[in-house]
């Protein structure tokens, strides 16, 4: 992953994974936000109200505890 960060006044995650320019972005959900570049590649996730959409979201220190299954 190229950045990640968490606004927490706006409760916004943003996850990129390029710096190549967007082309285009899909709400592919309610308060989710792909990000896809000039190829269709996916390059970046906006996750809107972050705190209720992932709860292993730490607000306050922005630590994302991933969990594998």
């Amino acid at each position: 992953m190229k950045n990640a960060s968490y606004n927490p006044q706006d409760d916004i995650l943003r996850l990129l994974w390029s710096d190549v320019p967007i082309q285009e972005s899909d709400e592919v959900e309610p308060g989710v936000i792909v990000d896809y570049d000039f190829d269709g590649n996916i390059v970046g996730i906006e996750v809107l109200n972050a705190s209720a959409k992932i709860k292993q979201l730490d607000k306050n220190s922005f630590k994302l505890q991933l969990q594998r299954s």
